[in-house]
């Protein structure tokens, strides 16, 4: 078998590799670095967090021909549209320590997160994929990054709530309608979670299609209150956050 062939930055390509990658010493050597000068200075992050981002984005451009991971051209937008997308969740629960990414897929939001949250005591992101080639890519990106995340190979109606019976945040990425993504996370809300779903444009239909209605400037149900916040990334999008009445 031959050895796995490194890439120009030193990250190895091969699924499963061993070897750790050696992460960029200059984060202004990066292709994206503008924008990633952009995104430290909006969300204020350590040179670790820059460089735990970083070896995601290396080893996603490694990995995602092979494993349909992400378009090439979503490349050219990563740390507005798809990191800083991600990262605005922390926001909505500061203080929160165990997370739960249901269909993690890439990492997104999962990943991002776990980068954030490396240098904090306690914390730990739970990764749910059914896939066994993205759990491959998982499991290589969070060794590689050094974060605290467990990677999950199940589908989610084995992980939640038989693996996983609590936690404080469940949240997911362009998984599935806010209906679905319910009645994944319920068990958990239940248990005090609280949802963040990242939604686009159509997020209000989707909260109506869920059986909500406007209450004030939020939206209600018999079991739930769901609120709508603007999304750093695009103004188009929502955040949404679900708890339980």
């Amino acid at each position: 078998m031959k050895p796995p062939r490194p890439n120009t930055l030193g990250l190895s390509v091969t699924p499963g590799a061993k070897r750790k990658p050696k992460v960029p010493e200059n984060p202004a050597a990066d292709p994206g670095a503008m924008s990633l000068d952009a995104l430290r200075e909006s969300l204020s992050v350590s040179r670790e967090t820059t460089h735990r981002f970083l070896t995601h984005r290396h080893l996603l451009e490694a990995w995602a021909p092979r494993i349909n991971l992400m378009g090439p051209r979503e490349f050219e937008d990563y740390w507005h549209r798809h990191v800083l997308d991600c990262a605005q969740l922390l926001a909505f629960a500061p203080d929160a320590r165990h997370w739960v990414d249901i269909g993690s897929g890439a990492g997104f939001p999962g990943l991002i997160l776990a980068a954030m949250l490396a240098d904090t005591p306690g914390a730990k992101v739970d990764l749910v994929e059914a896939s066994a080639k993205k759990c491959a890519f998982l499991r290589e990106a969070a060794r590689a990054m050094a974060v605290p995340a467990t990677v999950q190979f199940c589908r989610i109606e084995t992980a939640i709530p038989g693996r996983i019976p609590q936690c404080d945040v469940i949240t997911a990425r362009a998984l599935a309608p806010l209906s679905r993504l319910i009645n994944h996370a319920k068990p958990l809300l239940d248990h005090g979670a609280v949802g963040l779903f990242l939604k686009g444009a159509d997020a209000e239909s989707e909260l109506f299609d869920a059986g909500f209605v406007r209450d004030g400037g939020d939206y209600r149900r018999s079991d739930l209150i769901a609120e709508a916040a603007a999304s750093k990334s695009d103004p188009r999008a929502r955040v949404i956050k679900l708890r339980t009445i």
